[in-house]
């Protein structure tokens, strides 16, 4: 399926002011989806803390392994490749990353 651009944007300027519009927009929402995804690597992370002693523990980890896995998906998306600066900042305990495949 081919898209094509709306008649009242006939002039290649307004086309291009377009299209710069909708790149702004997708970056804004990559941005808006990046801090959803850190927002709730924050959320799993406390909770693992607080209670991830005792019966829960799987449980919480495994959350926390869902929640930080999406995060690092999220940010490849957004081309940021390299994780280590965030393992630190975050302090993912290494049983979360062991869930990941990571060693």
């Amino acid at each position: 399926m081919s898209v094509r651009m709306p008649s009242n944007f006939g002039r290649l300027g307004a086309q291009e002011s377009a299209l710069d519009l909708l790149g702004h927009e997708i970056l804004a929402e990559k941005a808006a989806a990046l801090g959803r995804a850190g927002q709730r690597v924050e959320e799993t992370l406390a909770k693992l803390r607080e209670n991830g002693e005792g019966e829960h523990r799987n449980r919480l980890l495994k959350a926390a392994a869902e929640a930080v896995h999406g995060y690092f998906i999220q940010r490849e998306l957004c081309g940021l490749r390299k994780h280590d600066a965030v393992i630190r900042e975050y302090n993912i305990p290494r049983a979360v990353l062991v869930r990941l495949g990571a060693s």
